[in-house]
C-alpha cells in the first residue's frame, strides 16, 4: 500500500465554532469529503506529483484518505497564522523523501513555507548523510542541497491568514494528499 500520485492544497475557513471553521478550511481546499488519515513525513519513492484539479478528481466521498496535514487557528483578531507543508524529492526515485509540516503563529506566508521547505530537505540531507552548516540562511543551503545531486527537487505550499477582526475561529490547513491507485 504505497502511494503512487500526491497533490498539494491548502485552504481558510472562519466560523463562530471552531470545529466548523476547520470544516470550511477543509472545504476551501476541496478536501472535506474525505474520511482523512494522519502519517508522517515520509514521500514515497517513485511518487509523481499531480495538480489539485487532477488530485481532487481522483478522490471519492467518504473515501479513507492518507494526508500529511498542518494546521493552525486562532480565535484572536488579527493574529497572522500559517500552516505550511515543506517537500524535498531525491533525485533517485527509488529513493523515498520527505514531507514536513509547519504551524506558526506572527509568520508571514513565504517565511513559513519557506521553513517548510527547509526542514523537509534538511532531513532528507541528513538521511543521505552529507554535512552542511546549519548556520547558512535557507537560500544557500537550498543552493548546496541541489548542487549535492542528490535532492532533485524541493518546494512548498502555505496557506497564511489573520484571525478574524470579530474574534471568529480562523482555521489555515496545508496538505499533501496521497493517493493510492
Amino acid at each position: 500500500m504505497i502511494p503512487k500520485r500526491v497533490f498539494f492544497t491548502k485552504g481558510v475557513g472562519i466560523h463562530k465554532d471552531k470545529l466548523a471553521s476547520f470544516e470550511l478550511a477543509l472545504r476551501n481546499a476541496g478536501i472535506e469529503k474525505c474520511n482523512l488519515v494522519y502519517v508522517s513525513s515520509i514521500f514515497p519513492p517513485s511518487c509523481k506529483i499531480v495538480t489539485r484539479e487532477k488530485g481532487l478528481k481522483a478522490i471519492k466521498p467518504g473515501q479513507i484518505t492518507y494526508c500529511v496535514m498542518a494546521r493552525n487557528e486562532t480565535n484572536e483578531p488579527n493574529r497572522l497564522i500559517s500552516s505550511a507543508i515543506g517537500l524535498a524529492v531525491p533525485k533517485d526515485e527509488d529513493s523515498y523523501g520527505y514531507l514536513s509540516e509547519h504551524h506558526s503563529f506572527g509568520e508571514t506566508g513565504k517565511k513559513a513555507g519557506d521553513y517548510a521547505e527547509d526542514l523537509a530537505a534538511t532531513m532528507l540531507a541528513t538521511t543521505l548523510g552529507f554535512s552542511f552548516d546549519p548556520n547558512l540562511a535557507w537560500d544557500e543551503r537550498k543552493q548546496v542541497y541541489k548542487a549535492s545531486g542528490y535532492i532533485f527537487k524541493t518546494s512548498n505550499i502555505c496557506q497564511s491568514a489573520e484571525g478574524n477582526k470579530h474574534g471568529l475561529w480562523t482555521t489555515a490547513i496545508a496538505a499533501a494528499v496521497l493517493l493510492l491507485d
